[in-house]
Parts: structure tokens; C-alpha cells; sequence
């Protein structure tokens, strides 16, 4: 039976609290207190006392946070004087805060000190609040940086990830990449973003939860991943499907956010985010040709119930090959 500790429950509660606040705030000052008693509740998540790396990760979080909270703060006081230049300010706390470049620097180094557990709801659930209250301030000069923040994104996770052999670090710069698509999928409708960010949720907890379970965090060790060939191959089509190869779940987000370019005539913007799609495909690729054919030594061990469930999680990247007719649902 799954126990949690009262500490654990409070703090948890209190992270998904803070981020209704902000998404459902009718002032500014409501949605930086939101903020603010979500990275309050984060912190003691991160630290722990029995790993080091970890005490570091929440201190450099805070330190990060707590100026994307300050320059928020400061640039909401100043809307009574200014009308455009507070917005643009807004948006660079809220780039900090989510991580996007060219904001991005500090998200590889801290991913790397946190557990899976934890990388899993920075990437995902911490984006939340910065998208939607990004989505409250966008107009004609917020929308032309939004545009050029997202090809940075593009650009910076599917290049940083090439040389990268930490699972952790791989996983941030992929953030980074397919945060440049949620940007994107802004522009276009709030449905379509919401539909991106829950599948790219879906995905990495398919790709995290085995990597976790094993406590795999380098390439390495990735040749001792499972006992059974099948399973090791189950859990690297998560990899293909984060990347957006069809037919796979990870492409119709994609594929629908490069329609509504298309109709929308941002051909250039449409043509890089593919290109960086592929790039990131390519290590994704890498990855998982390395651990496939890497012999990992042979074990009398049979698999845990909780390791063949978990990597039967992979098995929703599947979806769209069972029901085709989910390719053509319109958003």
C-alpha cells in the first residue's frame, strides 16, 4: 500500500494550490501570492537532507524564482503609469520562471540535482501558471517576442541536447524544445495549448516513471534498463513519440499546432520548430539505438509486478494506432 507522509501530503496540496490561485486570480497581485506559495511549497519538495545535489538544486530554484517573482511584482506596480512596458516585463519574469529562452540557463543545471520525481513536475505541472497568465497579457508587441522567445526555445533544446549523455539534462533541454510548441500553440487558441501541454504530460510521466523506478540517470546504464528486450523496446517508443514521430501520440499535438501555423501563413516559424523537432528526434534516436543494442548482462531475476505495470505505461503512446480516427479531431 502507497503511504504518504503528512509533510509530503501538506506541501503537495499546498504546490496545486498555489497554482489554481494564480490561473484563477482576478488581479495581478493575487496571481504573484499564487506564485509565491507555489515555489514556497516546491522548495521543501526538492531538498532533501540525504543528498546534497538537492539542497543545491532548491537553493539555486529559489534564487531563480524569487527574482522572476520580484521583477513580476515590480513591473505590476508600475501598470498604473506605463501601458506597454510593464507587460513586456511581466513576460520576461514569466519566460524566467517557465524556463524559456533565452531565460533557459538555469533549468539543465538544477534538473540535474532533483529526483525523477520531481524533474517530472518541474517540466510539467510548474509550467502551468506562467502559460496561462502569459496568455492573459498577449498583444500585437507581446505576440512578436512570443514569437521570437519560441524559435530561441526551439533552437536552444534541440541543440543543447545533442551533446548531453545526463538523462536529466537530456530531459531539460527537451523541455526547453517543447516548450517553444506550447508558445506556439498560444498564438493559435488556448485549446490547443492545453491539449500539447496534457500530452506532453502523459508522455514524459511514460518515459519517467521506468527511469525512475530503475534509478537510471546516464546513458550507461541504460543497457541494464530491463530484463526483457520487449520492455526496454516499450519504453524508447516514449522516446519517439516525445519526439513527434508518427504514428506515435506525441505527433498530433504537434502536428496540429504546424496546421494552425500554416493557416495562420507563419511558414518560417512552422519550418524551424520542425527542424528542431527532428534535431531532438535524432538524440532521442541515439538514446534509445544505444540502450537497444547494448547487451545488458543476463539475470535469473524475473521482472516486479510494479516494474512490468510501469512499463506498460508506455503502451498509451500507442493510442493513435488503435484509433486513427483521433488524428483528424479538430481543437
Amino acid at each position: 500500500m502507497l503511504t504518504m507522509s503528512p509533510s509530503l501530503l501538506m506541501f503537495s496540496s499546498t504546490l496545486v494550490a498555489g497554482t489554481v490561485i494564480s490561473i484563477s486570480a482576478s488581479s495581478w497581485f493575487m496571481a504573484w501570492l499564487g506564485l509565491e506559495l507555489n515555489l514556497l511549497s516546491f522548495i521543501p519538495l526538492i531538498a532533501s537532507k540525504h543528498n546534497t545535489f538537492s539542497s543545491e538544486a532548491a537553493f539555486k530554484y529559489f534564487l531563480i524564482q524569487a527574482l522572476g517573482s520580484a521583477t513580476l511584482l515590480a513591473s505590476v506596480t508600475t501598470m498604473l503609469v506605463f501601458t506597454s512596458t510593464p507587460k513586456i516585463l511581466i513576460f520576461c519574469s514569466l519566460m524566467l520562471k517557465m524556463a524559456a529562452a533565452p531565460l533557459h540557463f538555469w533549468l539543465p543545471t538544477i534538473m540535474q540535482g532533483m529526483s525523477w520525481s520531481n524533474c517530472i513536475i518541474l517540466m510539467t505541472f510548474q509550467k502551468i501558471a506562467p502559460l496561462v497568465l502569459t496568455s492573459y497579457i498577449l498583444c500585437d508587441q507581446i505576440s512578436l517576442m512570443l514569437i521570437a522567445v519560441s524559435i530561441l526555445s526551439a533552437l536552444m533544446g534541440g541543440l543543447g541536447g545533442l551533446n548531453q549523455t545526463l538523462l536529466r539534462k537530456l530531459m531539460a533541454f527537451s523541455s526547453i524544445n517543447h516548450m517553444a510548441w506550447m508558445l506556439a500553440a498560444m498564438s493559435s487558441s488556448t485549446n490547443l495549448w492545453v491539449h500539447y501541454i496534457f500530452t506532453y504530460t502523459v508522455i514524459s510521466l511514460s518515459l519517467v516513471m521506468p527511469l525512475s523506478y530503475n534509478q537510471i540517470f546516464h546513458i550507461k546504464q541504460l543497457a541494464n534498463f530491463s530484463s526483457s528486450q520487449f520492455n526496454k523496446m516499450l519504453v524508447f517508443l516514449s522516446l519517439f513519440s516525445l519526439g513527434g514521430l508518427p504514428p506515435f501520440l506525441g505527433f498530433l499535438p504537434k502536428m496540429m499546432v504546424i496546421t494552425s501555423l500554416i493557416n495562420q501563413q507563419f511558414f518560417v516559424w512552422s519550418v524551424i520548430l520542425t527542424m528542431t523537432a527532428l534535431i531532438s528526434l535524432f538524440y532521442y534516436v541515439r538514446l534509445a539505438i544505444t540502450s537497444i543494442t547494448l547487451m545488458s548482462p543476463k539475470t535469473s531475476r524475473e521482472m516486479k509486478f510494479s516494474e512490468q505495470g510501469l512499463t506498460k505505461i508506455s503502451l498509451i503512446n500507442f493510442l493513435p494506432m488503435l484509433f486513427p480516427l483521433m488524428t483528424f479531431i479538430p481543437i
